[in-house]
C-alpha cells in the first residue's frame, strides 16, 4: 500500500471509512478503524505508535476543560424550565403582532443559543413549547416549523458554540476571538430571519397572524414578564464578557457559567437529583463521545497527511491555477454535501485538520474560515435528506406534520443562511471587526 499514489490511499481511506459509517459504525470507530488499517498496511506495526502520540497530542490542551462545563451549563438550562417562561413573556410583549410569535420564536433561539451552546437544545425544546402555541394561534405549520428549526441553529454560532470550542482545540485558535468573530455574523443571521417573517407576515397575515384575545395584556404585566430574562441575561453576559474581555480563560468563564446554571436552577426551584443525575450522565456521554471522536479523528488525519497529502493538494491547486476565492468555495461546497450526510463533528474532524494549513497558506484569516465553516454547518443542519434539525423537529411535532412539510418548511431558511454565508464571504469584517476590535 505504501508504494501507491496518495491519491489512490486517499480513496481508499475515506471510503473505507465511509463504508464502515454506512454499516452503522460509530465514527470514532470507523476512524480508527480506517487510519490503523492504512498505518499498518504503510508503515508496518511501527505505525500505530502514531495512535499513542496522538492520543497524547489530542488531550494535551487545556481548552478541553471547557467542554463537558459548557455542556453541563445548557443541559442544566434546558432542564430548568425556563424556556416556558421566556416564550410566556413573548406572547405578552409580541403576540399582537402579526409574526411576532415567529420573531420572539428566533430571540428565544438566540438566547437559549448563548446559554447552552447547542442547536439541539433550541428546537427540541421550543418545539415541545412554541410549536403548539403558534399552532393553536393560527400560524401556518411550515413558518412555524422553519422558524423553530432555523432560529435553533444558531446555537453553532452565537457563542459560547460547542462547536466552536471543538474548532479552536483542532486548529488551536482562541476561543475568545472566535467567539468574538461568531457575535456579529450571529446576529445578523437572526436578523435576517426576523425581517423574512415580518415582509412574509406582511404580505400574508394568514401565515402569522396576531393573537386575539379578549382582554389585552396591560403595560404592567408586559414590563413585569420582562424578569423572565434578567437571570439568563446575567449569565449570558457574564460568560462571554469573562472570555471575549479577557478577565478569565475559557475554561475558568465555564465553570462560572455551569455554577450559574445551578444557582438559577435552584432559585427556580426545580434543582432536584432526578435533574442533576440525568444532566450528569448525558454530559459524560456527549463529552465521552467528542473525546473519542477526537482521539480517531487526529490519529486518522496525522496518517493522511503523512501520505504527502497536503503536498498533493497543493500541487492540484497549482496545476488548475485555481485562485485562492475558488478553492475557498470549493471547500464551503464540500461542507454542504458532507453536511447532507454526516454530522457537524464528523465534518469538523475530518476536513479542518486537511483545511487549515491550505488556508493559512492561502494568505486568509483562520478566525474568518472559522466563521464560514460554522455558517456552512447550520444549513448542514436543515438539510435534507439527514439535517438533524429536521429529525429534531420530526421527534416533537404532531402527526398532522409530514416529514415533508418539515423538509419544505427548512429550504426558505437555507436560502436565508447561504445569503448570510455570502455576506460573510464578500465582506469578511462583519466576522472580523469584533475580534480585530478586541484582540
Amino acid at each position: 500500500m505504501a508504494e501507491l499514489e496518495p491519491l489512490t490511499i486517499t480513496a481508499i481511506m475515506f471510503l473505507s471509512m465511509l463504508v464502515l459509517m454506512a454499516m452503522g459504525s460509530p465514527l470514532a470507530l470507523a476512524l480508527m478503524i480506517s487510519g490503523m488499517g492504512s498505518a499498518y498496511l504503510m508503515f508496518g506495526p511501527g505505525g500505530l505508535d502514531l495512535l499513542l502520540a496522538s492520543a497524547y497530542s489530542a488531550m494535551d490542551n487545556f481548552l478541553l476543560v471547557s467542554l463537558p462545563l459548557f455542556i453541563f451549563m445548557g443541559l442544566v438550562l434546558e432542564r430548568s424550565g425556563i424556556t416556558d417562561d421566556l416564550f410566556e413573556m413573548i406572547h405578552k410583549l409580541m403576540g399582537s403582532t402579526p409574526g411576532g410569535l415567529g420573531v420572539g420564536t428566533v430571540l428565544i433561539c438566540a438566547l437559549i443559543a448563548a446559554m447552552a451552546g447547542v442547536s439541539g437544545a433550541a428546537t427540541v425544546s421550543l418545539g415541545i413549547i412554541a410549536l403548539p402555541a403558534m399552532l393553536k394561534r393560527g400560524y401556518h405549520k411550515r413558518l412555524a416549523t422553519g422558524t423553530i428549526m432555523a432560529g435553533g441553529a444558531l446555537g453553532f454560532l452565537i457563542p459560547p458554540s460547542v462547536l466552536m470550542i471543538v474548532y479552536a482545540f483542532l486548529a488551536r485558535e482562541s476561543v475568545g476571538k472566535l467567539f468574538a468573530a461568531g457575535l456579529v455574523p450571529g446576529l445578523m443571521l437572526a436578523g435576517i430571519y426576523i425581517v423574512y417573517i415580518l415582509i412574509r407576515c406582511r404580505l400574508n397575515p394568514e401565515l402569522g397572524p396576531a393573537a386575539s384575545q379578549e382582554k389585552p395584556f396591560t403595560t404592567r404585566e408586559k414590563l413585569q414578564s420582562l424578569r423572565y430574562i434578567v437571570a439568563p441575561g446575567l449569565l449570558v453576559v457574564t460568560v462571554l464578557g469573562c472570555i471575549i474581555g479577557g478577565i478569565t480563560s475559557p475554561s475558568e468563564a465555564s465553570a462560572v457559567g455551569a455554577a450559574g446554571a445551578l444557582l438559577i436552577t435552584a432559585m427556580r426551584g426545580k434543582l432536584r437529583w432526578g435533574l442533576l443525575r440525568y444532566v450528569m450522565l448525558n454530559t459524560t456521554k456527549i463529552t465521552g463521545m467528542l473525546i473519542w471522536i477526537a482521539i480517531a479523528a487526529v490519529f486518522f488525519s496525522r496518517i493522511y497527511m503523512g501520505l504527502g497529502a497536503g503536498m498533493m493538494i497543493s500541487d492540484m491547486i497549482d496545476d488548475f491555477s485555481l485562485s485562492p476565492y475558488t478553492i475557498i468555495i470549493f471547500m464551503l461546497v464540500s461542507f454542504f454535501l458532507l453536511g447532507m450526510f454526516l454530522d457537524d463533528f464528523a465534518i469538523l474532524f475530518i476536513t479542518v485538520p486537511l483545511y487549515i494549513p491550505i488556508v493559512r497558506d492561502l494568505g486568509f484569516d483562520t478566525t474568518w474560515f472559522a466563521v464560514l465553516f460554522i455558517l456552512s454547518m447550520q444549513s448542514a443542519y436543515l438539510t435534507p435528506p439527514f439535517g438533524y434539525n429536521l429529525f429534531y423537529m420530526r421527534s416533537v411535532a404532531p402527526k398532522s406534520i409530514t416529514i415533508v412539510d418539515i423538509y419544505r418548511s427548512a429550504l426558505p431558511f437555507v436560502g436565508l443562511q447561504i445569503f448570510g454565508l455570502i455576506l460573510v464571504v464578500i465582506f469578511p469584517s462583519i466576522a472580523l471587526w469584533l475580534p480585530n476590535l478586541l484582540f
